[in-house]
């Protein structure tokens, strides 16, 4: 059986056995050589954000968090907000040119490429609702799809609108500073009860954080039992 990698589009060859004759073989959807591209986070990391410790200069540490996150829990405004992050890969230029393909140039199709890492690591997270992280208008006419909802859908699993954009300004541009001094960028979609849930939200990159500490925080206000995130990358 011949299927094409979904990056590279390099055949693969899936290995047929006598035990596989009777069931479906199972799908993968990257070949081997994508796959070892793919930076795994591994090791210790920030208990906060999953950014790893060997990234990081040891000044930048303080017990299991890094200094970004000890800044966020420090600020009454901004602490409680994310409980925490759970990205599955670095950022490198490998994964740049592949969200990027996703994310700009609407290749859907690469939603189901991450679906298996995704799905294993729902798995292990306890929710309620699975709540992606929305695009403007403007952005979601452009692009075609929302990404963060497709990566969901693409795991297999049913997610839930229930944050809307305020306005459509880019924050890829933007300093962390900028980031993080924003004005609210979300609101809750009127008639939304999310009262006592436990909410992951989906997002493709973590970088400064500001983006999913901004929806977090419109979720808790309004009665979010918890908030956490889940990320394809950790930049």
């Amino acid at each position: 059986m011949i299927i094409n990698c979904l990056i590279c589009h390099e055949e693969i060859t899936l290995v047929v056995s006598w035990s596989t004759l009777w069931s479906r073989p199972k799908e993968d959807h990257l070949c081997m050589n994508c796959t070892e591209k793919l930076s795994f986070i591994q090791g210790e990391t920030c208990e906060k954000c999953s950014r790893p410790f060997s990234q990081l200069e040891p000044q930048f540490r303080t017990g299991n968090l890094c200094r970004d996150c000890l800044k966020w829990n420090e600020d009454p405004e901004w602490g409680h907000c994310l409980e925490s992050n759970h990205s599955l890969f670095l950022y490198d230029d490998f994964l740049k040119e592949v969200i990027a393909q996703y994310k700009f140039r609407g290749d859907y199709i690469l939603a189901k490429a991450f679906s298996p890492f995704i799905k294993a690591k729902l798995q292990t997270l306890a929710f309620d609702l699975l709540v992606p992280i929305p695009l403007s208008p403007e952005r979601l006419y452009e692009r075609g799809f929302n990404q963060s909802a497709a990566l969901f859908q693409e795991a297999g699993f049913a997610s839930t609108e229930v944050l809307q954009r305020t306005h459509s300004e880019k924050q890829s541009k933007k300093s962390r500073k900028e980031r993080i001094h924003l004005q609210q960028v979300f609101q809750l979609i009127p008639n939304t009860d999310i009262r006592d849930k436990k909410i992951l939200l989906m997002d493709d990159i973590y970088t400064t954080g500001s983006t999913l500490y901004h929806a977090a925080k419109v979720l808790k206000v309004t009665g979010a039992a918890s908030v956490s995130s889940v990320t394809i990358a950790r930049g």
